[in-house]
């Protein structure tokens, strides 16, 4: 009888992680991570390693996104652990859910003592605090199965988010007596919307005859689209959707207002509905219209995350998850016979939503934004219509926010907290989750956050299509400080060849014209790999409509 290889804690690791269904891992290797790394080559798990750790958390974030799956982060201990918080927020503002697993020092340095170790910290898992949903310690190896189980059912119990669970170095090395982990059950906790709310829901719609929706990201995140189009239509509603809602919505559907949040013309049909029924939204700063969003009628406010429930604007509050809380909704109404009288001073709903949006297109057509528009006209007409799209915090992406038509793919961007750097590396962990190429569109100044990234995607042959706008600099930063105060100041970057530098990395890469980038955009998207186009131009924003 051969004798079998010695096991240790980061075998249990890994091996409810393989249970609980995980495939692919995202992170970089560290010291005090060393014993789940070994045990890491012993699996079947597929790990990317990016090269920095911030962008590892994007590519999860992507990876999750693209994928519906839990996205996974290793972590090392100290600088690697704090260098992915700024990505991890961005999980945490949208509700992302990953399991991130960060090392620790060894169990005798744990504490307010300063024993000089490596990466030591005093609490490394209070740094996590702000931006993850639960933190936890295990002390012992046997404690890690249960502890990566509880961990991942907390992220994906809405409101979904990354967890995180970190191990001393010495308990990923110590070897266990325990049997391999063969199965792990982690199931989300169950938040069904109380019945009362419901039916006072349902009275408050049954008496409207101006009903309209916002639609938020946490109708996407729950699924919940079929069950949105079926409340929707029963109630003859105006449906705007958020830039995270961006998708949740037939965009041609003839009650769609599509993703219009920033237009005036929008946010007053919202204000003049005498029910506006918000769901899986904040009402945040962009979806408010920048905080101008008063509605004069009721409104009720449908959200996962009981912190968001009237936190910017008076409601009946309702906490559960979006899909759960429509299936109510949707039941309640046809129980009760609903039968929709919708009139918006006379005139029918769709006719109101036609109506703005020709409002909207006429407030553009006053400004000069000709080249702006067929740009991303362009870039919609060459994406197939099944594809996903990161996007940067850049002025291509918050045009997107308003203009991007989803069809049947997904738009994906970093609006949640709103760092840079999100587009490139999030795709990446989405190309590589579906296997199926991906667009990245980010600015000049947000490329060097994570330009590294392309030994990443070389190293991995992901799919991967990276649209650079080059402006010269922070575009959007440059637009607002000329604004405010007539000039911008420390706006302008020096940058460097990106296609050159794109090719050291092996990597193909072109610069194109602005009026070519359909037809680049076409034949980049058809190859093979990941690359590169660069256009170098300035875009403006649409005049805002809350100053």
């Amino acid at each position: 009888m051969s004798e079998q290889p010695q096991r240790n804690g980061g075998d249990l690791v890994i091996e409810t992680l393989t249970a609980l269904g995980a495939k692919t891992v995202f992170g970089i290797p560290g010291q005090h991570a060393l014993g789940l790394f070994d045990a890491l080559s012993r699996s079947n798990l597929e790990f990317v390693s990016s090269r920095v750790e911030n962008n590892s958390a994007f590519a999860a974030d992507g990876y999750s996104r693209a994928t519906g799956e839990v996205g996974v982060l290793f972590l090392s201990t100290g600088p690697g652990a704090l260098t992915s918080l700024a990505g991890l927020q961005e999980a945490y503002a949208t509700g992302v859910p990953m399991v991130v697993v960060a090392s620790q020092i060894p169990l005798d340095g744990l504490g307010a003592r300063r024993k000089g170790m490596l990466h030591q910290l005093d609490d490394q898992k209070a740094s996590a605090a702000n931006v993850t949903k639960f933190q936890q310690t295990v002390h012992h190896a046997s404690g890690i199965p249960s502890a990566i189980q509880d961990a991942w059912a907390r992220a994906i119990t809405v409101p979904m988010g990354p967890v995180w669970v970190e191990v001393p170095q010495d308990v990923l090395l110590a070897q266990v007596m325990v049997p391999p982990v063969q199965d792990a059950l982690a199931e989300a906790y169950e938040h069904p919307p109380r019945e009362e709310l419901v039916r006072e829901a349902v009275n408050w719609l049954s008496d409207a005859q101006r009903p309209a929706i916002i639609a938020g990201g946490g109708v996407r995140r729950a699924g919940a689209q079929a069950e949105l189009l079926a409340v929707a239509e029963t109630l003859q509603a105006p449906v705007l959707c958020s830039p995270g809602g961006n998708g949740a919505f037939p965009w041609n559907h003839e009650l769609s207002l599509q993703s219009w949040v920033e237009d005036r013309h929008a946010t007053q049909v919202m204000e003049d509905a005498d029910v506006l029924l918000v769901i899986g939204s904040a009402l945040g700063e962009v979806t408010s219209n920048y905080f101008t969003l008063e509605p004069r009628g009721k409104m009720i406010q449908i959200d996962a995350e009981p912190r968001v429930l009237e936190s910017n604007t008076p409601a009946l509050g309702i906490r559960a998850d979006a899909r759960e809380a429509l299936k109510f909704l949707d039941r309640d109404l046809r129980a009760a016979g609903f039968i929709s009288q919708a009139t918006w001073h006379g005139q029918d709903p769709a006719r109101i939503v036609a109506q703005t949006l020709e409002k909207i297109q006429a407030r553009l057509d006053e400004q000069d934004l000709a080249k702006e528009r067929k740009f991303m006209a362009d870039i919609r007409a060459a994406v197939p219509a099944q594809m996903q799209t990161f996007w940067d915090m850049t002025i291509a992406a918050y045009w997107g926010w308003s203009c991007w038509d989803t069809r049947g793919g997904q738009f994906h961007s970093a609006q949640g907290a709103g760092g840079l750097g999100f587009g490139f590396p999030s795709a990446i962990g989405g190309a590589i989750g579906t296997g199926q190429r991906v667009l990245a569109v980010s600015g000049d100044g947000s490329s060097m956050y994570s330009i590294a990234e392309l030994a990443t995607a070389k190293q991995h042959q992901a799919p991967v299509t990276w649209l650079i706008v080059d402006d010269g600099g922070y575009g959007i930063l440059r637009e607002y400080m000329q604004g405010a105060f007539g000039k911008a100041t420390a706006t302008e970057l020096a940058r460097p060849d990106f296609v050159a530098l794109a090719q050291s990395f092996g990597v193909p890469a072109r610069e194109v014209e602005v009026e070519q980038i359909g037809e680049a955009l076409t034949e980049a998207l058809a190859e093979q790999g990941p690359n590169v186009l660069v256009v170098k131009t300035l875009l403006k924003m649409f005049a805002p409509t809350h100053l």
